[in-house]
């Protein structure tokens, strides 16, 4: 073999391989992207002791049933350690007058505050003249197991996070796989070794040549293979090269078509532009408003629905503006004129599945668990929201395979559990209860 040809072999390896080490990188990032969820936080912490003259719950379903009731109810104006737009409730069945006044207090603060109550006048007063939203629907037992579960909440010691070694910007993915970071590294070394390879040989090549030209029983033609140059225009031409040149193109194209099918009827990313600049950040992340009590159907109903302007007036009816700004705000101003004008807000659309697929919220969320930011992504975080998942079958299906049914306080799966753990020793998913049937989805 004449270097010429030795040194163009090397160069088309080297190529080839950097090529597919780049294509299996970007693979592996995307794939890493994908495999990303939300992580569920411990359930594990015990409930704090309760005072004995507290006449507060203690046990657990009591407190998970006030913190449901918290959560849909009291959690948008209200903080367990901080003021939100109403007091802070830590301590609140200490500084009311009584449980019984708290009941009526919560059952129906404007009559309470009519009676000429001093501590519910000052409250009053102290917050602008804000009346307390009326829950008259909440029986006595369902107000105290929320009052529980304040006084946990209270008295769990601050969260003290370690740091971890390269905590910072670095996402860390859900999944078992190696970290990009790696992979980056991996393949820069790699690089590196494939580059020093090739000065070694270049290097070999050129001691080769000088030990042969010094042979004087070399006849002529040797001597011409021995120094004959390397030619970049007759590498170019070379049969191998111009078959990695076509191989690279024709792989490339084939994958830029299959994703592009791949991603017909897709809308992931999508963030139309909406009538009225609604922050989610602002409401869901700064203020910590629950997502269902904007989206009050996600419970009880197939759809989440869209709020109507009504609950926006539960707010906006005192809070006109953004802080630091004086008069009403011009987007504030938008939802004013919507119910002066007797007309809805026609917010766009962001999720959408085809009339064959039937999907049902309160069937996911109410029964099984699943939090908002599972599919539609840490919206909290989002000024303008987007489409955060695929929202394909096979993304449903591949959820269903993984995920546990929660069967945790419903006897309707105590026969269905019993029968699985006679079976496996793994955990009830979805897909043993029929989460793969076609009818479930197609009717």
């Amino acid at each position: 073999m004449t270097p010429n040809k030795l040194l163009t072999r090397v160069f088309l390896a080297f190529t080839l391989a950097s090529s597919l080490l780049l294509f299996h990188n970007s693979q592996a990032q995307e794939a890493a992207q994908q495999d990303t969820t939300v992580t569920e936080g411990s359930n594990d912490e015990q409930p704090a002791a309760q005072g004995a003259d507290s006449g507060l719950p203690t046990d657990a379903d009591r407190i998970s049933e006030g913190q449901s009731l918290f959560n849909a109810n009291c959690k948008t104006c209200h903080k367990v350690k901080e003021k939100l737009v109403g007091p802070a409730l830590q301590g609140v069945y200490d500084r009311a007058p009584s449980i019984d006044w708290i009941v009526d207090f919560v059952h129906n603060s404007s009559k309470v505050i009519a009676s000429g109550d001093d501590y519910a006048n000052n409250l009053y007063q102290e917050y602008n003249q804000t009346q307390m939203t009326a829950f008259p629907t909440l029986s006595k037992d369902q107000i105290i197991n929320i009052l529980g579960y304040i006084k946990q909440e209270a008295e769990k010691a601050p969260e003290v996070v370690a740091p971890t070694e390269g905590a910072g910007t670095a996402v860390q993915g859900a999944g078992d796989g190696v970290p990009t970071e790696y992979l980056n590294a991996i393949m820069i070394g790699l690089v590196i070794v494939l580059v020093l390879i090739l000065v070694v040989l270049i290097l070999i090549t050129t001691v080769l040549r000088k030990y042969l030209n010094q042979q004087k029983d070399l006849d002529e033609e040797d001597r011409e293979i021995v120094n004959a140059s390397f030619r970049l225009d007759a590498a170019l031409k070379s049969k191998p090269f111009l078959f990695l040149v076509v191989f690279i193109t024709t792989a490339i194209v084939f994958k830029v078509v299959i994703n592009n099918l791949y991603a017909v009827g897709v809308q992931q990313g999508y963030a139309p532009k909406q009538p009225i600049a609604f922050s989610h950040k602002l409401h869901a992340g700064e203020n910590d408003i629950d997502c269902n009590y904007c989206h009050t159907g996600v419970r009880i109903s197939k759809n989440a629905n869209i709020p109507s302007p009504n609950i926006c007036m539960n707010c906006h009816s005192m809070i006109k503006n953004v802080a630091g700004q004086s008069g009403v705000s011009p987007e504030i101003q938008k939802i004013y004129d919507a119910i002066e004008n007797d007309r809805p807000i026609e917010w766009v659309r962001i999720h959408n599945l085809p009339d064959l697929a039937y999907f049902n919220h309160s069937q996911h969320v109410e029964v099984g668990g699943i939090e908002c930011q599972t599919c539609h992504g840490e919206v909290q975080e989002m000024e303008v929201v987007r489409q955060h998942s695929l929202l394909t079958m096979g993304w449903c299906i591949d959820c269903h395979r993984k995920t546990d049914v929660n069967t945790k306080g419903n006897e309707y799966y105590d026969n269905l559990v019993e029968l699985h753990e006679e079976q496996s020793n793994e955990a009830l998913k979805v897909e043993d209860i029929g989460g793969l049937e076609c009818s479930k989805c197609h009717y």
